[in-house]
């Protein structure tokens, strides 16, 4: 575990910034797990994950009637995943909204900040687990050949497996 929070919010910023697309995990009525894909939005992470979201969909639902949350990001080109979990809250604050607008949005949002279905999606993160192999295919390839060679079991030579609570 990290040592501080400021750490830890250190290390999740470094790990999911280059990562557009998160799967977001709900519980649903029945109690089984829904997860879609999810564009976090570019801001400085400081513990909170952005996301817009229709009011219609069935998130919003989900998010109104059970808080905990799962995000999960993954780059497989980098060796990068990361599983968040936090609590979720809906806000229409215009300030927000203005800050996080991208004419992007247009194309979910017709109307803009004015459209009535917009919301942002806000997840507190308060804890998290990742895991990071920097060190390469090669590296990871020696210690899959080294681990059948010897019968011991596989340790991620080059990797970094870590917990932090925010």
């Amino acid at each position: 575990m990290s040592d501080t929070h400021d750490e830890s919010v250190s290390r999740l910023r470094d790990l999911i910034k280059d990562v557009k697309v998160a799967m977001l995990c709900t519980v649903e009525a029945d109690g089984c797990l829904r997860s879609r894909p999810m564009m976090t939005q570019k801001t400085d992470f400081n513990g909170q994950l952005w996301f817009f979201t229709g009011l219609d969909s069935a998130k919003v639902h989900e998010v109104e009637r059970e808080h905990h949350v799962n995000v999960s990001y993954a780059s497989p080109d980098k060796d990068v995943y990361v599983s968040v979990s936090g609590m979720a809250r809906l806000t229409r604050d215009r300030a927000k909204l203005e800050e996080l607008w991208n004419p992007m949005h247009k194309a979910w949002f017709p109307k803009g900040l004015d459209d009535p279905n917009i919301a942002l999606l806000c997840v507190d993160v308060d804890k998290a687990e990742y895991w990071d192999a920097p060190s390469g295919k090669l590296v990871q390839l020696a210690g899959f050949v080294k681990a059948l060679a010897t019968g011991e079991p596989y340790r991620g030579e080059g990797s970094e497996h870590g917990q932090v609570r925010l």
